[in-house]
């Protein structure tokens, strides 16, 4: 059972070990989103989410409106896309996008109309085939960074016996705050989010997962679900990285998610907060995820926000909308600092999946030139997963798969605690990834 804490709140069931002491720089946290000035165009790549690419189903030359779908794929672990804006197909050709791949884009010339398109109505659901297949349709994936999409979670085997909805309000990486406001800003649409989750999945019981650094939150949370006897508020130690599907569950409620499962196989779902009121959002309108909140902010830009706006949007747009820069950018960054992307161009379109860009200072962003390990255990005693990066280190550059699968690399959720704690500034996620790979090319030639 839950240790109740002062205003009924709850205390985490089994505390996660680790976790890496970042400074929060929540420079956005009391500013509600702002809605961005239309760009021009925006750019939509056909994936935006883990799995299969959509293919585009429109051609140059045609008209569009907010909300059509223009592109989408048969695969099961996909998720169509909408326009976000109406106008004119301007092309639809390959674009580079942050993590260096090429895709297919649709390029939409926006008329300034924002014509919301004539078949959206609010899905009829009043059954658990029907919300899956309105989930689908909606283009819902992941908004908490992940990008996974949210029919195939919530699609889970109904013999798997899952009892408990997780709602992610942690936010713990450095800076973004949009989480936040969702919990501040349309609390009721995730009350009427979780409500709908449980009757239609049948959830016994909701537990809303939020770091203790945030008793706004907190109290209205608490006060908006004082009579729902099967929800709960979990407050959580503020460190990184709480938010980690497997840490939340495990502090939820106890129960450890092996190595290569998923929150359902041990009873679970785990979804981000923004993600559960857009649930509420949709059935409600039928509107599809055209648009996002993301926070811009780091110490690099004039004036941080959080902003709500369309997807496809680019990063230069998000940019200028906050001023500008105020010192010269050393690093720009799609997510958070310990998990997010650099970013080689400004010119990228926003994705579905990204919830911040943070734009920081050669102070900020700069490296520690790596030195040799001194041997103090500080990346064992921050690593959430029990592992030991310096040994992994040791044989992943040695190519030693076997050793690599005996000690765990499989676990490793790539957090960056290590590398973040490091003294001698060793980049102790990239020698896990490379662990990885070893592992992988070992098992392909097998």
């Amino acid at each position: 059972m839950n240790r109740k804490l002062p205003g009924g709140i709850l205390a985490a069931v089994k505390r996660p070990r680790g976790g890496a002491r970042t400074e929060h720089l929540k420079l956005t946290r009391e500013m509600p989103c702002e809605r961005v000035h239309e760009p021009d165009t925006v750019v939509l790549p056909m994936s935006q989410h883990i799995g299969a690419p959509c293919k585009p189903t429109v051609k140059v030359g045609d008209h569009v409106d907010v909300g059509q779908v223009i592109g989408d794929a048969d695969a099961f672990v996909s998720a169509p896309i909408h326009a976000s804006v109406s106008g004119k197909v301007k092309s639809i050709g390959e674009v580079l996008t942050a993590n260096g791949s090429r895709l297919p884009a649709v390029t939409i010339e926006n008329d300034g109309a924002n014509t919301l398109f004539a078949g959206i109505e609010p899905p009829k659901v009043t059954n658990r085939e029907e919300l899956l297949k309105a989930v689908r349709a909606s283009g819902l994936v992941g908004l908490g960074g992940a990008g996974f999409p949210s029919h195939v979670k919530l699609g889970f085997d109904p013999a798997k016996n899952v009892d408990t909805l997780i709602i992610n309000a942690a936010e713990c990486e450095p800076y973004i705050t949009v989480d936040y406001r969702e919990c501040m800003d349309n609390t009721d649409d995730i009350i009427t989010g979780i409500h709908l989750l449980m009757r239609l999945l049948g959830f016994k019981r909701t537990v809303i997962a939020i770091e203790s650094d945030k008793p706004a939150a907190i109290r209205l949370l608490n006060e908006r679900t004082r009579n729902d006897h099967n929800i709960s508020i979990m407050a959580l130690l503020a460190r990184y990285p709480q938010g980690a599907e497997k840490l939340m569950v495990l502090s939820a409620t106890g129960r450890v998610v092996p190595e290569g499962k998923l929150p359902a196989d041990v009873g679970c779902v785990v979804m981000n907060v923004t993600s559960c009121a857009f649930v509420a959002r949709y059935l409600a309108t039928g509107k599809p995820l055209v648009s996002r909140s993301l926070t811009v902010s780091g110490d690099a830009i004039k004036t941080p926000k959080n902003l709500r706006a369309p997807i496809g949007i680019s990063v230069d747009d998000l940019i200028n909308t906050c001023g500008g820069f105020r010192v010269e950018p050393a690093k720009i960054i799609a997510g958070g600092p310990m998990m997010g992307t650099a970013l080689y161009d400004t010119s990228v379109p926003i994705l579905k999946s990204n919830n911040a860009i943070l734009a920081l200072s050669a102070e900020k962003a700069g490296l520690k030139p790596e030195r040799a390990c001194i041997h103090c255990g500080r990346c064992a005693d921050v690593c959430p997963m029990h592992l030991i990066p310096t040994d992994l280190e040791k044989m992943a550059l040695r190519g030693d798969a076997k050793a690599l699968t005996d000690a765990g690399i499989g676990v490793c959720m790539e957090c960056g605690s290590c590398a973040w704690s490091c003294p001698a500034g060793k980049p102790l996620v990239q020698y896990m990834r490379l662990g990885k790979q070893v592992v992988r090319e070992a098992g392909a030639k097998k």
